[in-house]
């Protein structure tokens, strides 16, 4: 599966009208949770089925595309499963007890609701929020994909803008000529990572750098009146600084992870668990900007 991502541009109603779908789409994720809590032995096809009641009761439930409706439910229930698998498994600590989304950003379609054009430079959603055609912007080539390989379409709300992801089925293989190379890896805080050959990759540390900024930026946002205008423009500079640092972060991980996943047949890395790393509170904020993001890129490409 694949993920390509575009930025879309529209009119300030087109934007009203996304954030009033990514609002329906919250209501129906929590109250597919509700009901989980409030009625035993509640399925998956239950809520499913709840998607429809919702839409006979509510308006602006109904104006959703029923498969948007029901991409919101499998969300409620994705998050209900991994609370059972927690207990089945006996997790020391908390279990993950499903809660209320109070602050969703994105919606996602699954095959109807939307209509790409056939130059793929814009997408037309079709459902009754009254989103429109929006124009598409980025670097990948949907036209080497068929329609029907499209699974999903998400609608993403960040601090510098909106965004429109594509979900697509294909078989990625890459053929990579066997090096032969044997390396392992100790993920450090001063030191990025060190191999078994004695390269050591120096720790950018871009949240350490950008801090100074991010800390004023925060100061601006406590100074503004709660509810005014001048605090939500605040607000969305310092929601753009924080996406920034969170870029700079993971480019730098993935590009670094690519490069050793292709240079070497064999990778072994410590298997750590972060959750209880960062229980030192004086070294949490390091730990995280440094191990998470790299053994997830790890791992993401299946090495041993």
């Amino acid at each position: 599966m694949l993920v390509f991502e575009f930025k879309v541009y529209g009119k300030s109603v087109q934007l009203t009208a996304i954030d009033d779908a990514i609002r329906t789409a919250q209501f129906v994720r929590n109250s597919c949770i509700r009901l989980w809590m409030d009625v035993k032995n509640t399925g998956k096809n239950d809520l499913q089925k709840y998607c429809a009641v919702l839409a006979a009761n509510f308006p602006f439930a109904n104006e959703l595309n029923s498969m948007a409706r029901q991409a919101s439910a499998e969300r409620a229930w994705s998050s209900i499963s991994r609370f059972y698998d927690n207990c089945k498994k006996n997790i020391p600590g908390l279990k993950g007890y499903p809660q209320f989304q109070k602050d969703c950003r994105s919606v996602e379609y699954k095959t109807s609701g939307w209509r790409l054009a056939d130059n793929r430079k814009s997408i037309t959603f079709t459902d009754k929020k009254g989103i429109g055609r929006l124009k598409l912007k980025g670097t990948r080539d949907l036209h080497f994909y068929q329609i029907n390989q499209i699974k999903r379409v998400r609608l993403v709300k960040r601090a510098d803008g909106y965004y429109c992801q594509f979900c697509i089925d294909v078989n990625r293989q890459e053929n990579i000529t066997p090096s032969g190379n044997t390396i392992g890896l100790d993920v450090g805080l001063k030191e990025y990572y060190t191999d078994s050959n004695g390269v050591m990759i120096e720790n950018p540390k871009f949240l350490r750098e950008g801090e100074k900024v991010l800390k004023r930026s925060q100061r601006r946002v406590s100074r503004k009146v709660k509810g005014s205008k001048n605090r939500g423009k605040a607000r969305q500079i310092l929601g753009k600084r924080h996406l920034k640092i969170s870029r700079q972060r993971k480019d730098h991980a993935v590009k670094l992870a690519r490069c050793v996943v292709q240079s070497n047949d064999l990778i072994a890395y410590e298997d750590l668990r972060i959750k209880n790393l960062v229980k030192n509170h004086c070294l949490a904020k390091s730990i995280n900007g440094v191990k998470t993001r790299y053994a997830q890129n790890l791992a993401r490409r299946k090495v041993l």
